[in-house]
Order: C-alpha cells, then structure tokens, then sequence
C-alpha cells in the first residue's frame, strides 16, 4: 500500500466524514418517496384490526405523529437517526434498532460468504479461460458461465431445494439453524452452516457467471499488453506473468464492479432469504412493505446504506494493494 498507517488511517476518517451527508440524503430521498405512497402505518394497522373508527384512527395518526407536515416528520426522523432512535416496529412490537441488529448478523452470513465465493470462483475461472482463448477449456467455463448468468436467482435456488433437500435429503431446504434442536458451541456452528450451504451456492453462481465473463475479457486484453511481452521475453514463466502481471492487473475491473454490485446483491438475498426462509434483512424488509412498517422498511435502507458505503470504502483501499500506482488520498 502506497502510503503510511497514520494517512491510511486519516484516509478512513475522511471517507467515514464524507458519507454522513450521502446517508442523509439516502434517508431523506427514501422517506420522501414513501411518503407519496398510498396509505400510512395507520392505514395499516386498521387493515389488519379488519377496519377501525375512524376517531381512533385521528388518534393514531396524532401519536404517530403522522399528523404533521412531510417536512415537520422527516425533520424528527432525522434528529431520531442521529441518536440511531430508529423508531417503533408495530408490526413486531419492538425497537426498529434490535431488530435490525437481529437480522444484520444472518444477511452477512449469507451475502459475505456469497460474494467472496463468486468473486474467488468467477475470477480462477475467468483466468483459465482467457489465459487458454478459444479452446475447448475455454468453450466449456465459458458456456457454464452463460448458464449460470441466464437462468434467475428463484429459479435456481428451487432447483437447488428440490434436488438437494427434498430428493437426495443431504441438506435442509429452508431456515438459519435446526428448530428445538438445543444444538451449542460447534453442533450449532455447524447446523447454522448446514442450513446456509444451499442459499450461499444459489446467491454466488449467479454472480459467479458474471464475474467469470468480466475477469476473462480482462485477462485476455491484459495479455497482449507491452510489459507482459517484455517478462516472457526476459525468460519470466507462464505462472509468475499469469499471478504477478495479468491477473493483479486483470482484477482491477472485477473490484470495480464488485463494488458496484453490493446493492444488486442485497435484493438478490432477498429473494434467496425470501425462498430459504432465511431471518435476514431482505425477508425483513418483504414484511416492511406488505405490512406498511415504515420506520422497520427505513431502518433496513438506512443499514443497507451504510453496508454499502464501508464495501466501496474496502475497494477504495483494496484498489490501492492491486496497483501501487493509485494512492489513497
């Protein structure tokens, strides 16, 4: 890294200090936008309670505070999430922030392993297949890799439950950890990963495909680049050019876009943890919207926000490792 600890870490700092008024205008844009949204958390409630008089319902909105102007609303919104006061969930009776505190730990059980998985297996991939172009090596990943990228995430991960859950029965089709199980320490390590196997692998190949395509068009341009011809012709070999000068170089973009992917990749675990029953923030925030729980579907893109501003903030310094040309500044 092409700079001392105390400006790495005044790097970090900076960066932290610049996303405050991004989060802030993530919320206030995102609350606006539910505002214009037919109905309330009122509305809700009366629904559920089969109807509600219509005094009650007055009565609500005052407490909720809901009576007041957009502007008066998102005004206390915001002074309550500086505090990380992110309100009353009526849907679980409970604090948004516990909740969400919950949740968090299963979606990056889920998504971490997910992209690490996709990103290690698209980028070895991808180099095998630019570095043998147009052989039968490179025919084949490439052709996987189309699969894999053409067929949905749903679709997939129910191919995936049929098969491996309900015909062959090697892995359960569905939840975080065994029910009543009374599993501690390690047999609780392992159940909860048991039970992850079948969502991580539908989340990464979808990914995987992506990855593989960008990283083997990378290799192949890197590969015909002055400075690889110049460490084959000083007697370089093939392993040492393919690891020190094409794939450092061939990552660049891969980074880039794994970067840019974070937020695609928290709606696809929302499908998955949809279809998997999995307790995480992309199910969480399905029963946000068919309950009509604002304050929970707010603090779910308030915590997406910020998972999403420390990953670009990752690559940023990750950036920085693959080529000492570019400088945290």
């Amino acid at each position: 890294m092409a700079m001392g600890n105390s400006h790495f870490f005044t790097f970090i700092l900076r960066r932290l200090l610049q996303a405050i008024p991004v989060l802030v205008m993530i919320v206030a844009a995102t609350f606006l936008l539910l505002k214009l949204a037919p109905g309330d958390t009122v509305d809700a409630l009366a629904g559920s309670l089969g109807g509600a008089d219509p005094v009650f319902m007055a009565n609500l909105r005052v407490e909720y505070g809901l009576d007041q102007p957009v502007w008066v609303q998102l005004w206390r919104y915001l002074m309550h999430m500086a505090t990380f006061d992110l309100g009353w969930s009526h849907t679980y009776e409970r604090p948004v922030l516990g909740i969400l505190v919950e949740r968090l730990g299963n979606t990056l059980l889920l998504m971490l392993p997910a992209l690490f998985l996709a990103f290690t297996l698209g980028g070895v991939l991808g180099t095998i297949a630019g570095r043998r172009i147009h052989t039968f090596t490179d025919n084949v990943i490439s052709t996987v890799g189309l699969i894999f990228y053409s067929t949905p995430g749903f679709f997939l991960s129910l191919i995936f439950i049929l098969v491996f859950a309900v015909r062959l029965s090697w892995l359960p089709s569905g939840g975080i950890e065994t029910i009543g199980s009374g599993y501690v320490g390690w047999q609780r390590v392992a159940d909860i990963g048991s039970h992850l196997v079948l969502p991580v692998i539908s989340l990464s190949l979808i990914y995987m495909a992506i990855y593989l395509r960008l990283m083997r068009t990378s290799v192949i341009e890197v590969s015909d680049l002055d400075y690889v011809r110049t460490a084959r012709a000083k007697g370089a070999s093939e392993l040492r050019i393919t690891l020190h000068h094409i794939v450092r170089n061939a990552l660049l973009p891969v980074v880039t876009l794994l970067s840019l992917q974070v937020a695609s990749t928290l709606g696809g675990a929302a499908v998955v943890e949809t279809i998997f029953s999995l307790p995480g923030l992309g199910l969480l925030s399905y029963d946000a919207v068919v309950q009509r729980d604002l304050n929970l579907l707010m603090g779910v893109i308030f915590f997406c926000a910020i998972l999403v501003l420390l990953i670009n903030i990752a690559t940023d310094i990750l950036y920085s490792y693959l080529d000492s040309r570019i400088e945290l500044k």
